[in-house]
């Protein structure tokens, strides 16, 4: 983060609802705050060419985020977030404008955070208020898709390498969630949230154990390790976790969805010179997948269109090469193939395609991707049914300051 240059909109936000009592020269009002942020545009260009649903889709994207933090005294800052996206009541994922079906449209400013946070204790940070969900089942920032926030408390301490956390939320935006139309369960919102977490830096590796229980909905716990080695130049990445949701009884009926659900998963990376690959893994348990609350959380597996998150008895497999055609440009080739059953149907899909990612510098970057996506579906008869068989296109410009 860096202290703001121009002074218009934060000066107006640092300086909003002062009195006259302790009002002061702006200067000195904004001297203390700092200011980052994002702007993304996406555009999406989606074909499918089977019988049963043949159609063409194509959308602008935006998403703007600001980040507020001003100094109140020695130890508390307060920090909000400013975000252009979805609607109020969202989950401030992308403003999605069809460029087929609507006209152009002026996304709003919601505040998703006003918080307070307190350093006063050593190696303990307190967040207090509207704030991001930091955990593992949730995604609190994110520059390019949804977010989960609500209201509650946050507290992080570090004694020698571990970590420990918990925090408390008596409110959510979870009846938002990428998985809403996976738990349907009522204003699930409303519902308090309790976690407590540990993450353990033991250099070579790090770990990390979580609980979380959210009232009349569900329980579940995570575990995970992660590490990254330097062998002669290879530079090499593994990253594993195990995960196990149980649903509530009325979250059950009201979702139809069954009381077990598990996933593991593991991924592989490599970079050697130029050259840079993933092999990544998924399985799930065979009565269910719903393991995360945002399909790019850390307890599921996320390709381009395809994911592992609420999918039963489920395989997996994403493989990933890639070529640093220069030194800011790099060239890759992705592959991912998921089988799952759906009721008494299995399904399969795949996606094949490329990559090209060009960082024209440290704050600016974009990429352009193109390929194919397929999903089928057979029936317990042994009748099979094409449900997407096209291509699907993208350009994405991220800038950040």
């Amino acid at each position: 983060m860096k202290k703001i240059a121009k002074l218009s909109l934060v000066a107006a936000v640092a300086v909003a609802g002062f009195s006259t009592a302790n009002a002061q020269p702006l200067e000195e009002a904004i001297k203390n705050v700092e200011v980052s942020g994002s702007v993304v545009y996406r555009y999406n260009d989606e074909n499918n060419d089977t019988a049963v649903d043949k159609n063409s889709d194509t959308n602008n994207n935006y998403k703007v985020a600001l980040n507020l933090s001003s100094k109140v005294n020695e130890d508390v800052k307060f920090n909000s977030r400013f975000v252009i996206a979805k609607p109020n009541g969202s989950d401030s994922d992308f403003a999605k404008l069809n460029t087929q079906t609507e006209a152009d449209a002026n996304p709003e400013v919601r505040l998703s955070h006003a918080y307070f946070g307190y350093t006063g204790i050593a190696n303990t940070t307190v967040n207090v208020g509207k704030q991001g969900l930091t955990t593992p089942w949730t995604v609190a920032i994110d520059s390019d898709g949804g977010e989960q926030n609500g209201t509650g408390i946050l507290a992080l301490s570090t004694v020698g390498p571990v970590t420990l956390a918990a925090a408390y939320f008596n409110q959510t935006n979870l009846d938002t969630t990428a998985a809403k139309g996976l738990l349907v369960t009522g204003n699930v919102g409303a519902n308090d949230i309790v976690t407590v977490g540990a993450i353990a830096d033991l250099d070579v590796v790090t770990l990390d154990a979580w609980y979380l229980d959210l009232a009349e909905t569900f329980d579940s716990y995570t575990i995970g390790a992660k590490a990254d080695l330097d062998l002669s130049g290879i530079k090499l990445g593994v990253d594993a976790r195990y995960a196990s949701l149980s649903l509530d009884d009325r979250a059950q009926v009201v979702s139809g969805l069954k009381e077990d659900n598990s996933i593991a998963k593991i991924a592989l990376t490599a970079k050697a010179g130029i050259v840079n690959g993933k092999l990544a893994y998924a399985m799930t348990d065979k009565d269910g997948g719903l393991t995360a609350l945002d399909n790019d959380a850390n307890t599921t597996l996320l390709g381009w269109n395809l994911n592992a998150n609420g999918k039963a008895d489920a395989d997996y497999w994403q493989a990933v090469v890639g070529v640093d055609v220069l030194s800011n440009l790099n060239l890759s080739a992705n592959y991912g193939n998921i089988e799952y059953k759906e009721g008494t149907d299995k399904v399969e899909g795949e996606e094949i395609y490329a990559q090209l990612t060009y960082k024209m510098s440290k704050n600016l970057s974009t990429y352009v991707r193109y390929g194919l996506l397929t999903i089928d579906e057979t029936s317990a008869a042994g009748v099979k049914n094409e449900i997407t068989d096209g291509t699907v296109g993208r350009l994405q410009v991220e800038y950040t300051f």
